[in-house]
């Protein structure tokens, strides 16, 4: 790992900035939406634009990275061009117009994330599990972003929503410029082709569980913050609780090196599944009790914080040397983009027609699927 301090910062400083534009776009988004008068099924759509693309355009870009080995020349290119597209934000109120903006805008922005969680890994070498503490700036950027959103929103109108996120995406712009540049080392594993890792049972089990953890996760970040509001919660209260839940997962981040050490990622994945299943129930039913609520947030250390740790750390150790970008990218683009995808957009007719109590007794349904795949493969596959 590089002694050089300010590369710490730097990287932190695009952490803290790319996921503060997610603590903006995942509880006020469709809000906002919802503010412009689309329906459930609509909301619901165009939230799932942005996995749609974290399922196309990784795959691209890491591909493109790989390929030229100008990784860093892609994120900045990726950051600019969705900013830009970002802007069309405020032409369009139309459900067309709202579709082609969000589409453009997520098919750039998903593409920086898996190429920097790629130079983050190789800049940290064999300290690999020290991760959670550079990564934990996104968490403390997420918190600034959705308790500083939902005390303003209780005072401003919905729309000053946007106004932030062109501030965020230009923060994003200008830290893309700074990350440093890393040298990915050869490996052995250089001359096969990707797709010989990527189907080995021990990949197939892991990228299988996480796609169905997004998956389950669909119904959190569509209509969670819609779901809160309409049970009588504050816009502040909403961002408390989102909040909540990343300090949560700050604090896993930091402990992450002595739970690797004393656990290792696969009992920590186990872990995280669990936790999800009893999170969504939680959700689901207990939405009237405030204490359940707190719970189901505090839950989030695990079903994020230590999952996102201990699955990018597994991807980190299966793909290895020029398959780095193309191994995070696949990761990325099969768990985030589709399960997303696949979760988001199914929650609008099961939240429509079932209502909120069923759609997160799916998602805690869905994620037991993954913790049985996990524990099925754990003994056939060295995941």
């Amino acid at each position: 790992m590089s002694t050089n301090k300010n590369y710490y910062w730097r990287i932190a400083g695009f952490y803290f900035f790319y996921y503060a534009f997610v603590g903006l776009f995942a509880p006020y988004w469709s809000l906002y939406l919802k503010s412009l008068q689309f329906s459930a099924i609509d909301i619901a759509i165009l939230v799932a634009v942005q996995p749609v693309m974290r399922m196309i355009a990784p795959t691209l870009w890491g591909w493109l990275a790989d390929r030229t080995g100008k990784r860093l020349l892609v994120v900045q290119i990726a950051a600019t061009l969705s900013a830009l597209c970002y802007m069309g934000v405020f032409a369009t109120t139309s459900f067309w117009g709202m579709f082609v903006v969000l589409g453009l805008m997520g098919f750039f922005w998903s593409a920086s994330m898996p190429l920097v969680e790629a130079t983050t890994l190789t800049y940290l070498g064999k300290h690999s599990a020290r991760y959670g503490r550079i990564r934990s700036w996104g968490s403390i950027g997420f918190i600034a972003a959705v308790v500083g959103l939902g005390y303003a929103l209780d005072h401003m109108a919905i729309r000053w929503l946007l106004w932030v996120g062109a501030a965020i995406e230009l923060g994003i712009v200008l830290f893309a410029r700074q990350i440093p540049p890393t040298e990915v080392l050869a490996h052995h594993t250089d001359s096969q082709p990707v797709k010989q890792i990527v189907l080995q049972p021990r990949v197939l089990a892991l990228f299988g569980a996480c796609f169905l953890m997004s998956v389950a996760h669909g119904a959190y970040y569509t209509f969670y913050s819609i779901f809160l509001v309409e049970h009588g919660y504050t816009k502040s209260a909403v961002g408390g609780l989102w909040a909540l839940g990343v300090i949560c997962e700050i604090g896993v981040f930091f402990v992450m090196p002595w739970l690797v050490r004393r656990f290792g990622y696969t009992r920590i994945l186990l872990a995280s599944f669990g936790a999800a299943v009893l999170r969504f129930m939680l959700i689901g039913w207990g939405v009237d009790l405030l204490l359940l609520l707190l719970i189901a947030q505090v839950l989030h250390a695990a079903t994020f914080g230590a999952y996102h740790a201990a699955s990018v750390g597994l991807v980190h150790e299966f793909f290895q040397g020029r398959h780095q970008s193309k191994g995070q990218a696949l990761f990325g683009s099969l768990t985030y983009g589709a399960g997303g995808m696949l979760g988001g957009l199914a929650s609008g007719p099961i939240w429509q027609h079932y209502g909120a109590s069923v759609l997160y007794s799916c998602s805690a349904g869905v994620a037991l699927l993954g913790l049985l795949l996990i524990l099925w493969k754990r003994g056939m596959a060295n995941i």
